[in-house]
């Protein structure tokens, strides 16, 4: 696991671009549609990605995303973790959510989708 991004949900993505921009100084590094935006995180190779989340379910939580070589493979290798909604397709590849014993939200993903 590599953590890779720091995952942040938003109500208002129009909002918190301009805060983490304008305010922060952040810069701006990718979106993906209208409902997410990543910024670089200066110092680090990790990014903040802002989403407005399509659920209000605890697989949306703020949290660490960490890349995985496989999330189907990682779930299945870890039916004791306290797993949180389900996996599920992502641009690129696939996601995961679990909890952490504190009940902390904790996110994978993987680049499995094939390239096009």
């Amino acid at each position: 696991m590599k953590l890779t991004f720091l995952y942040q949900p938003v109500k208002d993505l129009d909002a918190a671009v301009a805060f983490y921009r304008d305010v922060l100084k952040f810069d701006e590094s990718w979106r993906e549609g209208e409902t997410t935006a990543a910024f670089t995180l200066p110092g680090t190779e990790i990014e903040l990605m802002l989403d407005v989340p399509p659920g209000d379910g605890p697989e949306w939580a703020a949290g660490g995303f960490y890349a995985v070589d496989n999330v189907d493979k990682f779930v299945a290798e870890h039916p004791e973790i306290d797993w949180v909604g389900d996996a599920f397709d992502m641009p690129g590849g696939r996601s995961a959510a679990f909890r952490d014993p504190a009940g902390n939200c904790v996110h994978l993903f993987d680049q499995s989708a094939p390239v096009t």
